[in-house]
């Protein structure tokens, strides 16, 4: 397991030089290092990356995050998440988004969790020295539950691992202030429905730019299962320090 979230961190690493080489495409990359709550306590380290480019009325995006854990030379936190987006402008505010994701937490219960969706966006403010969007719309969500093992009565009880196809809707929020040049304070908050469960999740971060393309970042990871399986906890929250790189633009 080890050796998979290894690639998925040097496969980012690889990909930041890549899109700087293509015409238009900007974002950032980041190395951060945290400590989780939740299902489990640890401290870990993690690398992020974020790609936007814009192509008149369309616009495409694509997130990579991966983190990885040890106490005590025990592996305890192994997760990595993969999301992309395409955006089309209908409006001056009004935009059209089609979406999928893809994560895997070795320590929350679920083997892996897919959503596809798409829907409509607005945006509610557009400029200096603040932006606000928002977005939402229906879709698929398909769960691996692994098999688990708990004791009922002194005695183990084994839940079988399944597969969940649910319909689902997604929603997000995403907001950026900034205070000045240097300073600027985001918060992104989403979540995807789905009867059998429904999971919420909320970045706040505050980012000082050190130079040009280095900037500092503190943030809050909270992330929430109405419904996790048995033996695991719902919510987990990683506070994090991060140093990121910005390239394009």
């Amino acid at each position: 397991m080890r050796y998979r979230i290894t690639s998925i961190l040097a496969a980012s690493c690889l990909l930041a030089p890549i899109a700087v080489a293509q015409d238009g495409w900007t974002g950032e990359g980041a190395f951060s290092a945290g400590y989780t709550t939740g299902n489990t306590e640890t401290a870990d380290l993690g690398l992020s990356l974020k790609l936007n480019r814009k192509s008149g009325f369309w616009t495409y995006s694509g997130e990579a995050a991966a983190d990885y854990g040890e106490t005590d030379s025990v592996e305890t936190k192994n997760r990595y998440f993969l999301a992309g987006e395409v955006d089309r402008q209908i409006g001056d505010k009004l935009f059209a988004f089609g979406r999928t994701s893809y994560e895997k937490d070795e320590f929350s219960g679920f083997d892996s969790r897919l959503f596809v969706g798409g829907g409509l966006g607005y945006l509610i403010l557009e400029g200096e020295p603040t932006n606000w969007s928002v977005q939402g719309g229906p879709g698929i969500k398909i769960d691996e539950v692994r098999a688990t093992t708990t004791l009922v009565n002194g005695a183990p009880v084994t839940t079988p691992a399944t597969t969940e196809e649910s319909f689902a809707f997604v929603g997000k929020s995403e907001f950026a202030h900034a205070f000045n040049d240097a300073v600027s304070l985001t918060n992104t908050t989403d979540f995807i429905y789905a009867q059998e469960s429904t999971q919420i999740g909320n970045v706040l971060a505050l980012t000082a730019a050190l130079t040009d393309k280095f900037s500092a970042r503190f943030s809050i990871d909270v992330r929430h299962d109405t419904n996790p399986p048995p033996g695991f906890e719902a919510t987990d929250t990683a506070t994090r320090i991060s140093l990121v790189y910005g390239f394009g633009g």
